[in-house]
């Protein structure tokens, strides 16, 4: 049997020819950029997060970027976010001249620890100008936590949402707890376009106002020019592409959960002991599994065995952020971020789409239990 980690293919052709349908016409209209489309989907994914306001943007990277602009990050400001997630999420602060600072995780949700954000921030706030969050791979990190420490060093949160909209912290909407939220729209991604895109969310008219500004070359109205931006508008075909999508996202989660729900129920059937962890979903939080992720022991060797079983895998993230060559200069070393580190030698990604096949993922476990009984 051969299972795709992805498989887009399946979903476009249930959805084809509605998303054809839009396209052509948004082709015959030739309004391709911040045309209707753009601000349809503006309002509705305001509406969907719960947030006031929502702009659309080119990438997940760039939403996070302008967010920070938007919050007056800087040169020599620091943010502090986590060091076991997607490189845009520090590479960004690192393109304004601003420091990311690195706490760890949690060992059960892998999401930033607030213990360590406490201490770290109790330590020595200097400077620290906001803290990003990551709500990995479709459950939230604890926002109450952070935005109660956020509020006391009177510091901006950004939410990087990528992996995780639709997902819910205590019945909240991911994008609206905190200053900003930050979407993907990359192809991988639950809600996906044809190509790159992203939407930053805010209750703030001011700060929806600077982000407009700041994706257009930091103008109100064209050649003048108030502050210095950046060209990073949302086009108008895929934000027709993510209309259609948008309709589909909570039953598209849904078969998400289900299929987690499954694997996690036939893990604990097959009782394979330490050899394999199932993180842990929050009671407050619900998921909307971007992917899911196991621990693993043997790592490597596993994976190369279900590819050759025809399963589809990968591995995010082979090394915490801390580590990378690009960020020696910050002054970090092996052992910094014991449980970021160990995350990254252990958790592999599994196929969780919701077209996935029953018979598919009992054929995933199957292999998976094959393994560990070699």
């Amino acid at each position: 049997m051969n299972v795709k980690l992805l498989d887009l293919d399946r979903q476009y052709r249930k959805i084809k020819n509605e998303v054809m349908r839009e396209v052509k016409a948004v082709c015959d209209s030739q309004h391709y950029v911040l045309g209707p489309n753009v601000k349809a989907l503006e309002e509705e994914i305001a509406a969907y997060s719960g947030a006031k306001y929502a702009v659309g943007v080119a990438s997940g990277t760039d939403a996070i970027l302008l967010a920070l602009m938007a919050a007056g990050v800087g040169p020599g400001d620091k943010v502090v976010t986590t060091p076991y997630t997607f490189f845009s999420t520090a590479g960004s602060i690192a393109l304004l001249g601003a420091v990311p600072v690195f706490v760890d995780i949690e060992p059960d949700t892998f999401n930033i620890d607030p213990n360590a954000l406490e201490r770290l921030l109790k330590k020595s706030a200097k400077n620290v100008k906001a803290v990003m969050p990551v709500h990995l791979y479709g459950q939230c990190a604890e926002m109450d936590t952070i935005r109660r420490l956020a509020h006391r060093h009177n510091l901006m949160v950004i939410e990087d949402a990528a992996q995780s909209i639709g997902a819910r912290y205590k019945g909240r909407a991911a994008g609206a707890l905190g200053d900003f939220g930050c979407f993907s729209f990359y192809p991988t991604k639950n809600l996906g376009c044809f190509g790159d895109g992203g939407m930053v969310t805010t209750n703030s008219k001011q700060r929806a106002e600077k982000l407009r500004m700041l994706r257009g070359h930091g103008s109100r109205r064209r050649y003048y020019y108030d502050i210095v931006g950046t060209n990073s508008r949302l086009d108008e075909i895929q934000a027709a592409v993510l209309r259609v999508k948008l309709k589909y996202l909570d039953s598209w989660a849904e078969g998400r959960r289900k299929n987690a729900d499954k694997y996690t129920g036939l893990f604990a059937k097959a009782g394979l002991g330490t050899a394999l962890k199932v993180p842990e979903i929050r009671a407050e939080n619900v998921s909307v599994y971007n992917q899911y992720i196991v621990l693993v022991k043997k790592r490597d060797a596993l994976r190369k065995y279900l590819a050759a079983k025809g399963v589809g895998s990968e591995i995010y993230y082979p090394m915490s952020l801390h580590q990378q060559k690009c960020f020696k200069d910050l002054g970090y070393k092996k052992g910094d971020f014991p449980v970021s580190e160990s995350v990254a030698r252990q958790t592999l990604a599994l196929p969780i789409y919701p077209e996935l096949k029953p018979a598919e993922l009992k054929y995933v476990v199957s292999t998976i239990v094959d393994f560990y009984s070699k």
